[in-house]
């Protein structure tokens, strides 16, 4: 058998293309190829486009967030089929019962003589049922307007005496008492005499700039929470009762859980303690000089 050496090839020998091509030109390729891939790629462009991913995200999160709390917000004021009528609704003599039965229930330790001795009169609470529609607060000035006249023509009318207002509206919480505020600032309410509307919450508020507010300033409504209001009429005597002619319980509103201001205990207690409670509101009320209405 021969053998071929090297040498041994024809002078025009010429290698097939495929057999010749070197390792070194397929990497040279490749890294030409991935210059090419990589060269439309920049990486601050990168940077930038996430950092707006991210930004774009944030925001819709935050805007997610603030729609999820104005429903929340608006959810006692949608009405509810399934929900029964407000007691609000109810006759006099059916609300003095009501008012009754939740002033036992914040003087648990009170016998029925003693209780008998606190309670609202029929006589002094004010005959709404002829306002048949619901009672959300964008109905308040048009109630006030047809069911309370009288309340509505001295709402309109200057105010004489500071730290006495007209009418008393008692609310649960401080942002139920903002909104109401906004409502009673109405012109429609107030015309262009009427007096000032107080915000009393404690809140972002101290009671003794509460106080000298009221000393200063002559109003013509108050809406505030029963245990700011409670303080005022008690211990500090800055709101009087001279000129009140109505106080409104907010027992129409409910919170999230369906509960109005005299379901939850903390508020019944503060309303029948320190508000009721005030011998000079409560005596003023026996009398028949205020009136109590339930919105």
């Amino acid at each position: 058998m021969s053998r071929h050496r090297g040498d041994d090839l024809e002078d025009d020998y010429m290698p097939d293309e495929l057999v010749a091509s070197s390792g070194e030109e397929d990497v040279g390729a490749n890294n030409d190829i991935q210059g090419l891939l990589s060269a439309d790629e920049d990486p601050d462009e990168d940077h930038e486009e996430k950092r707006q991913t991210t930004s774009s995200a944030k925001r819709k999160r935050r805007e997610k967030d603030k729609e999820r709390k104005e429903k929340r917000r608006k959810l006692t004021e949608t009405k509810d089929d399934s929900e029964p009528p407000s007691v609000a609704m109810q006759s006099p003599q059916q609300l003095a019962d009501y008012l009754s039965s939740m002033q036992a229930k914040a003087f648990p330790d009170k016998s029925g003589l003693e209780l008998l001795d606190l309670s609202i009169p029929e006589t002094s609470i004010v005959d709404t049922s002829s306002w048949m529609e619901s009672r959300p607060l964008d109905r308040l000035v048009e109630f006030i307007t047809n069911v309370l006249p009288t309340l509505h023509k001295r709402l309109s009318q200057r105010s004489k005496v500071a730290g006495s207002p007209t009418v008393l509206f008692i609310a649960g919480a401080a942002l139920r008492v903002a909104d109401i505020t906004r409502v009673l600032k109405n012109k429609r309410l107030r015309g262009d005499k009427g007096g000032e509307v107080a915000k009393l919450f404690a809140r972002h508020i101290k009671l003794e700039e509460h106080v000298t507010y009221l000393r200063q300033t002559k109003i013509g409504s108050a809406v505030g929470t029963p245990g700011r209001v409670g303080k005022l009429l008690c211990e500090k005597d800055a709101l009087s009762v001279s000129q009140l002619t109505h106080i409104i319980l907010d027992v129409s509103y409910r919170d999230v859980k369906k509960r109005n201001l005299l379901d939850i205990p903390e508020t019944r207690d503060e309303v029948f303690r320190m508000v009721f409670g005030a011998p000079k509101l409560l005596h003023a009320i026996r009398e028949g000089k205020t009136k109590v209405v339930l919105f």
